[in-house]
């Protein structure tokens, strides 16, 4: 069974408060998104790393400076999340094998996750990555506010894994605002989701505390 990954990568620095994409950022002494990738070297994973257009030389330049080995082909990303993994997926020739697919800042993503979402995705179809809620919850109205039970909410993480061919279909739909995720794009086109136990260690970092988070989560 094919297996392949695809590392989303096109994210800016402004909410790092950065010049320099958060991808890119240091993390323990190299960059964040060197991290994600070495997460899933495995032997049977094919890595397809998306990245805008205009940072494929930096990412290139980085690679040799850091010496970085792990095997991977580069896609140049769209304009949205949504084309950016549509053209990893038309990057993946025949519609075999499973798929991951992964956001580039999610660096701490655990070994045995990537490999239970690719055994849950080869059963179900899918497998979506996702954690309970840990804080209470209100749903905000025009005037007023209400409390909501947590217990039936879940936080959607990636990876999100499905079989090649179904999710290649999904892609086929026209963009739509409402497609936040791989999954929402497979859900918009029939498929049911499967949601598996992810990690509260699996953060996306998107500001500077999420940076200072992950580098005490790998100093222990």
């Amino acid at each position: 069974m094919q297996k392949n990954a695809i590392i989303v990568a096109g994210g800016s620095g402004t909410r790092m408060q950065s010049e320099l994409p958060k991808q890119f950022l240091l993390l323990n002494g190299k960059p964040i998104l060197m991290h994600t990738l070495e997460a899933f070297n495995f032997d049977d994973i094919e890595i397809r790393l998306v990245l805008p257009g205009e940072q494929i030389e930096y990412w290139e330049t980085l690679c040799e400076e850091h010496t970085f080995a792990v095997p991977h082909h580069i896609v140049q990303g769209g304009e949205t999340r949504f084309h950016s993994v549509k053209n990893g997926l038309d990057s993946i020739k025949g519609n075999a094998g499973l798929v991951a697919i992964h956001d580039g800042v999610r660096p701490l993503i655990s070994r045995d996750i990537i490999s239970a979402s690719f055994d849950q995705a080869l059963t179900h179809g899918n497998a979506i990555t996702s954690v309970p809620l840990k804080d209470s919850l209100r749903e905000i109205s025009s005037n007023s506010n209400r409390s909501v039970d947590r217990s039936v909410y879940r936080l959607i993480q990636t990876p999100q894994t499905f079989q090649l061919g179904l999710i290649k279909e999904a892609f086929e739909t026209p963009y739509q605002s409402a497609f936040t995720d791989d999954a929402s794009v497979f859900e918009n086109n029939g498929g049911s989701i499967h949601l598996i136990d992810g990690d509260y260690r699996n953060i996306k970092i998107t500001t500077p505390e999420d940076l200072l988070v992950a580098e005490s989560f790998l100093a222990r």
